[in-house]
């Protein structure tokens, strides 16, 4: 009798996150918008990196980049920003506006 066994591979995308000072640095260059209508992310700032965990916007910024999760540049323009996020004050409002942009954090 032969078994097999499934592995099945669970991620967990943690949202540990890096300011860089040069766009060349960055996977991702991030605008933060005015206005919450505007935005594709809505982002929460946790307090601890163990808060951070999903991919839906709940964002911890670590003091190190070989700490991060991802590597953001925060552009000057709108055009030339790969995701648009807006910054919110209670953890319950974070969440995606503009799921075919959450490949981007993975």
């Amino acid at each position: 009798m032969k078994y097999f066994v499934l592995l099945i591979p669970i991620f967990c995308f943690s949202q540990k996150i890096y300011s860089v000072d040069y766009s060349s640095q960055a996977d991702i260059k991030a605008y933060v918008v005015e206005y919450e209508s505007q935005c594709d992310l809505k982002v929460y700032k946790v307090d601890y990196s163990s808060q951070a965990d999903g991919n839906d916007g709940l964002w911890y910024f670590v003091d190190y980049a070989s700490q991060a999760d991802k590597k953001i540049y925060f552009v000057e323009y709108e055009s030339q920003s790969d995701l648009k996020i807006y910054f919110v004050k209670y953890k319950s409002q974070a969440g995606w506006k503009n799921r075919s942009k959450k490949y981007l954090l993975y």
